[in-house]
């Protein structure tokens, strides 16, 4: 281990090409599997970002609570945004989690 706590690897060119393919795989199997499961979690914990799963896209630009209220700001895949009231305990099913 270096002294600043980082690990050195030394390999050849061609076994460093064979690494990196091997993690740019591991990658892109690990980003397929986790956007084809769909993630459920409660109104409240909803954040900027989360795409709601079905079959418009739908973003989340914003959530406020009131009591046990969530008001979530979406917006379409169009460009339009509209607030919407949820239970704050509302399970919301999202696309992948951003």
């Amino acid at each position: 281990m270096a002294p600043s706590g980082e690990f050195t690897v030394i390999c050849t060119p061609a076994r460093a090409r064979e690494l990196a393919a091997a993690l740019a795989l591991a990658a892109d199997e690990a980003e397929s599997a986790q956007s084809a499961e769909p993630v459920t979690v409660k109104a409240r914990e909803l954040r900027r970002g989360d795409v709601r799963d079905g079959d418009r896209a739908m973003t989340v630009e914003g959530v406020g609570i009131d009591g046990t209220t969530a008001h979530v700001t979406w917006k379409s895949g169009a460009g339009r945004s509209w607030t919407q009231g949820y239970d704050a305990d509302a399970d919301i099913t999202l696309r992948r989690r951003g």
